[in-house]
């Protein structure tokens, strides 16, 4: 067990918790299950959960498991519409895109909605293709990418396609057909392999955007988690609507940015 590894575990853990992958009263999987989906042992797992505890994120109950504490508040927001996030990068200059991981993993489920599984999601969720990659404006790092696509959609996709044009405009061009985008914002950090890439130290604040790309029947095509540097990214909002019956909290948000719906 190397120290980054445990650290890495721990890192994944917390944007996951951030974006509400947990289980009924805040549960997380158990031990054995979590060992299973980083590939390591019991002790690193254990290591990692531990760190997040020394953090005050979680809890253990003798018996019953490990569980977050205190539970997150999440807004709906209703939304104009929204662009291919690299069309608002474009603006400041030249993106492009460097695959450092592609090849196949067993998921349990893509759909971290906190709805719960997608339709066909009731058990282990088969093999999907994962990427991972940085995108770059002007040779800086903008965002680190964690992307899912299942097997059976990703097959015509290769290395080069994920890199140039991008993961969800090759699936556009295979045919698929991406109907809705539902995405979850919140905030986070940056574990060890996410600070590499963007050339930061761990502990960065990071600003998470994560994408569900869902077909015109509903079924969930693919899923991308952005970690963007927060210091080089941000989202203007709008509120819209307010009424005086509105004492303490506006009816609803309207993204300004004026994005048509994102393709990647």
């Amino acid at each position: 067990m190397t120290a980054t590894r445990y650290r890495e575990v721990a890192a994944d853990l917390r944007d996951r918790i951030a974006m509400g992958e947990t289980g009924a009263g805040g549960s997380l999987p158990s031990e054995a299950d979590l060992c299973a989906r980083h590939g390591v042992s019991r002790m690193t797992i254990r290591r990692a959960l531990e760190q997040l505890r020394d953090e005050g994120l979680l809890a253990s109950r003798p018996g019953a498991g490990w569980f977050v504490r205190g539970s997150a508040i999440r807004q709906p927001v209703a939304l104009g519409s929204f662009t291919h996030a690299a069309s608002a990068a474009a603006s400041i200059g030249d993106v492009r895109r460097r695959v450092v991981e592609f090849g196949y993993r067993t998921m349990q489920s893509l759909n971290a909605d906190e709805n719960g599984p997608g339709p066909g999601e009731t058990g282990p969720f088969g093999e999907v293709l994962y990427v991972r990659s940085v995108r770059l404006t002007d040779g800086q790092p903008l965002d680190a990418v964690h992307e899912y696509v299942p097997a059976a959609v990703a097959a015509p996709v290769s290395r080069s396609d994920a890199e140039t044009p991008g993961l969800w405009e090759s699936l556009s061009r295979t045919g698929q057909q991406i109907a809705k985008v539902r995405q979850m914002i919140t905030a986070g950090v940056a574990g060890p392999g996410d600070a590499e890439l963007l050339g930061v130290q761990a502990g960065t604040p990071l600003l998470l955007i994560q994408r569900l790309a869902l077909d015109p029947a509903g079924l969930l095509l693919a899923r991308a988690d952005h970690r963007y540097l927060a210091q080089r990214f941000s989202l203007t909002v709008e509120f819209t609507g307010w009424t005086a019956a509105a004492a303490t909290e506006p009816p609803g948000l309207h993204l300004h940015d004026d994005w048509e719906r994102s393709t990647g």
